[in-house]
């Protein structure tokens, strides 16, 4: 997530929602509360609910869980409903600001038994942090050392049994020590059309504005397989129907309010295009990451984990070892005559690199 996360809060309620900025609000209101409210992803979720059945039966804490996917797949919300699925208190935390031991050890020591600590973008955390992790998952201790030098010794702490959430983008990057104490390990995948669709319906009950099924139907076609990208062209259309159409959404006003923000009718956004664009101008040869991200001024991180994954997955581009072309659809959509060269190899996937 990009939203800053305070390292540790409670469930948000409707007063504190409501203090939060504007679009985290509307976020945390469309947010299902209840598994059965969860649209898509139906293997996750009745393998999630048969484990909470199962821990509650035995009188256990649920198993620590890793979640992974692309950004928007619902990962935060999937901790949300764990939480609300076993009672417990949830604690939220964002490893970029996990940069000492103390961090952690802060929110460790205030967790209560059955307590659920939901850490995101858990493959950014510090090693040192990550190392004082490994106890605290395996055996529910926590060893602090006191002191420098000749002088110093550990103090450890007993901690309450907890279940810890990491959520990651990037898999791969996680060390193999820190995946292997996870128990439960599930993969979010884009969600299907007819799926976005739902979910933008049920959505625009809850912000109080009328949308044709059609019009839902556009907005989820071009959401990129992600429930957060589609309530948020959503947000935006709302913004259009309220001033021009009596907050009622037709396709002609779905239409107009995404073209205003740059998605066009292929459900491309400027900067998708800036890349197709931007290696179709290479006349055929491979432009590899580093100049692609020169080319159009954003960040490699952001091109590898934001854009480049729908831009694969509709066949516009293809990664080869010498770097990004373009494939025979995405010449087509930019207007370009079929390229002379072959495509190269495939790339490897990260882990296999």
């Amino acid at each position: 997530m990009t939203d800053a996360i305070p390292p540790v809060s409670a469930p948000l309620g409707p007063a504190a929602a409501a203090s939060l900025p504007e679009e985290h609000a509307v976020e945390q209101r469309l947010r299902p509360e209840r598994f059965e409210e969860f649209a898509g992803q139906p293997q996750v979720t009745a393998n999630l609910e048969l484990a909470i059945r199962a821990a509650q039966g035995r009188g256990e804490c649920l198993d620590h869980l890793l979640l992974s996917g692309l950004p928007g797949l619902g990962k935060t919300t999937l901790a949300h409903l764990v939480a609300n699925e076993t009672g417990a208190q949830l604690h939220e935390a964002s490893a970029p600001t996990l940069q000492r031991a103390a961090d952690l050890a802060g929110i460790l020591t205030r967790l209560e038994r059955g307590d659920v600590l939901f850490i995101d973008e858990i493959h950014r955390l510090a090693p040192a942090v990550e190392e004082y992790l490994y106890a605290a998952m395996e055996d529910f201790v926590l060893d602090i050392l006191i002191d420098q030098g000749p002088g110093a010794r550990s103090v450890r702490i007993d901690l309450p049994r907890f279940t810890l959430v990491g959520a990651t983008t990037r898999e791969g990057l996680l060390s193999a020590p820190l995946r292997s104490r996870f128990g439960i390990h599930e993969r979010l995948e884009p969600y299907p059309a007819d799926v976005l669709q739902g979910i933008v319906a049920r959505s625009a009950g809850i912000l109080r504005v009328a949308i044709d099924d059609d019009a839902a139907a556009y907005l989820a076609a071009r959401s990129r397989g992600t429930p957060r990208v589609a309530n948020r062209f959503l947000r935006r259309v709302r913004d259009l129907a309220q001033v021009t159409s009596d907050n009622h959404i037709s396709v002609d006003i779905a239409r107009e309010g995404l073209t205003r923000i740059g998605v066009d009718e292929s459900g491309l956004t400027r900067v998708d295009r800036q890349i197709l664009e931007s290696i179709g101008r290479t006349g055929g040869h491979p432009l590899g990451l580093k100049s692609l991200a020169a080319a159009i001024g954003e960040d490699e991180r952001t091109l590898e984990d934001v854009y480049e994954p729908h831009l694969l997955r509709e066949g516009l581009i293809v990664k080869t070892p010498k770097g990004r072309q373009l494939t025979p659809g995405g010449r087509a959509l930019l207007g370009l005559e079929a390229s002379v060269d072959a495509l190269g190899e495939p790339e490897l996937p990260f882990e296999e690199r």
